[in-house]
């Protein structure tokens, strides 16, 4: 990878893979909740609230339809979908995670919050390595230098 862009995703896509096999590792071992738990799922509610919509919109904004001009639209397609069934666990996780980062999960909530957690874990890994063997290697043609540079700029405001 030698654009900016696809340098910068692969970070992110390594850090988010390395907090959800954190979550994933507590989730099945804590069928209880407990307050050693917090922190861990207090980095999950960030990567929920911040880099997730921040991440898919500036794929849907400046990646995807830059692959659809230059034919590969399906994968942006099919980036596109996984990115709408992603927010959805999302949307039901979130204010589960919030109560359990914040100490203030029932049990029956904590139920409901570890098997959203464990499916966002096996949606989030699956795409990030789809984009990582797909998007990422193709981001180097798609992107001139000006591009890489102003897209790498727009990312990090």
């Amino acid at each position: 990878m030698n654009s900016q862009v696809s340098r910068m995703l692969d970070d992110e896509h390594r850090a988010n893979i390395a907090l959800l096999g954190q979550v994933e590792q507590m989730i099945t071992r804590h069928a209880r909740y407990d307050a050693a738990t917090a922190g861990l799922v207090g980095q999950l509610v960030r990567l929920l609230e911040n880099d997730v919509d921040r991440h898919f919109s500036f794929e849907e904004e400046h990646l995807f339809p830059r692959m659809a001009e230059s034919g590969d639209g399906g994968m942006a397609a099919l980036m596109q979908e996984e990115h709408e069934a992603i927010r959805e666990v999302c949307k039901e996780l979130l204010p589960l995670a919030r109560q359990a980062a914040g100490g203030s999960i029932g049990e029956g909530d904590w139920s409901a919050l570890r098997p959203l957690a464990l499916e966002l874990v096996e949606r989030q890994v699956a795409h990030i390595q789809k984009e990582t063997m797909a998007l990422l290697p193709l981001l180097d043609d798609l992107l001139d230098e000006e591009a890489d540079r102003e897209l790498a700029f727009a990312y990090t405001v």
